[in-house]
């Protein structure tokens, strides 16, 4: 249907606004029901939604897990139906059935049941889906996405996906979808990854339990509370994490992601030098890590008048109060794992140097002479008070 401006439509509407405010784009979303007058809106259809400050969040350190294409809790059953590839390992824990095993095709991976490795890898699973879970979405209370290209973030909703999402970002880009529920894929969905995104930092959490329904390509990490159950035909390009239930698979393809290369931060500078108030002072705090980590100060108190660059983790300014001063800086690039450092910085006092100016004699009468005194590098006035150590300096000559 054409929408016009002035012209009076009854239904329901729904509609995405972009609004521009400065250099951020804020989303607002509506529904009416009822007779709608439509005012000037430029566009409606599919929506771009924003990123914001939120997207600092992510990826998902998921440790030992990681090389898992299939994890489940109490077990894993490949259905006789037909014959399921999988491409990485596959494991069950606390169970410790994997059932159906003669209808796995495997390429790259074991098979691993308790106890082994894949305790350790259940455990950061339920780390990453903590993580996960508290990150702050940029978007809430979205549905079907279905028809939506979305830039990296954190969205959150009543999530499924019957049609086309489009995923646009560059190599660094994450996305992170939190389900308020459970998460339903249907038969004719398809995740398409653009702009050099790639699918390890793709994330489904979801608080219950996911069905994909043959999808034609489904993206991402799905990491599941309860079960994961895949019906015939599915093409995966992801990892099938379940906590506490079943994973189900049916004639389907998993195919872990790979080059993924999130590495936690590690901060690598040695500790900082010491200061002189009034002089300017630089320090560079250094950390490894993918990708690249931003600094922040996460407790005590920086020498007055330095400040940290959150990105090149430089800290400089010109002190200006003599102190020993504690601090603690924290590396981040977005893993479940942070790094910290904490140094102490001691600025001393600026040196005293007292001379007579440049033409002046000693007084050879007897008399005294107040003369003008050169105080780190400022010249005061003949006569004026010369304190030092709490004690007045004259500086005279007598016969």
């Amino acid at each position: 249907m054409k929408l016009g401006i002035g012209r009076r439509v009854t239904g329901v509407l729904d509609v995405s606004l972009l609004i521009k405010e400065g250099t951020s784009t804020m989303v607002q979303k509506f529904s009416h029901r009822g007779a709608v007058l439509l005012a000037s809106v430029a566009v409606i259809g599919v929506a771009i939604l924003p990123t914001a400050a939120h997207a600092a969040d992510g990826p998902i350190d998921l440790g030992t897990a990681e090389t898992f294409a299939v994890l489940g809790g109490s077990e894993v059953t490949f259905a006789a139906t037909g014959t399921t590839t999988v491409f990485g390992d596959v494991g069950v824990s606390p169970g410790t059935s994997v059932t159906g095993q003669e209808n796995l095709d495997q390429t790259g991976g074991s098979v691993y049941a308790p106890p082994s490795l894949v305790d350790q890898a259940k455990s950061d699973l339920g780390t990453a889906y903590g993580v996960a879970d508290g990150l702050t979405p940029i978007v809430t209370g979205l549905g079907d996405l279905t028809g939506l290209s979305l830039v990296p973030g954190v969205y959150e909703g009543d999530l499924s996906l019957t049609g086309t999402l489009t995923l646009a970002g560059n190599e660094d880009a994450y996305w992170v979808f939190q389900a308020s529920s459970s998460l339903i894929v249907g038969s004719d969905a398809e995740v398409i990854v653009t702009g050099g995104a790639n699918s390890c930092n793709v994330f489904w959490q979801v608080p219950t339990s996911a069905t994909i329904d043959g999808s034609e390509l489904f993206v991402g990490t799905v990491m599941a509370d309860q079960s994961i159950t895949v019906t015939s035909g599915a093409t995966i390009e992801g990892r099938l994490l379940a906590l506490n239930a079943a994973v189900t698979l049916d004639n389907d393809t998993i195919t872990r992601p790979s080059g993924c290369d999130n590495v936690r931060p590690t901060i690598t500078s040695a500790g900082p030098t010491a200061g002189t108030a009034g002089t300017e002072y630089s320090y560079t705090v250094t950390a490894s890590g993918t990708p690249t980590p931003t600094y922040s100060i996460t407790g005590g108190t920086l020498p007055t008048g330095l400040g940290l660059d959150a990105t090149s983790g430089v800290i400089s300014g010109t002190p200006t109060t003599p102190g020993t001063y504690t601090f603690t800086v924290t590396a981040s690039n977005g893993t479940s794992a942070d790094a910290s450092a904490t140094y102490t910085v001691v600025i001393a006092a600026p040196t005293v140097a007292a001379a007579v100016a440049a033409g002046e004699q000693l007084a050879e009468s007897g008399s005294d002479l107040t003369l003008p005194i050169v105080l780190g590098g400022a010249l005061l006035a003949a006569g004026a008070a010369f304190f030092f150590i709490a004690r007045g300096a004259r500086i005279a000559r007598r016969r």
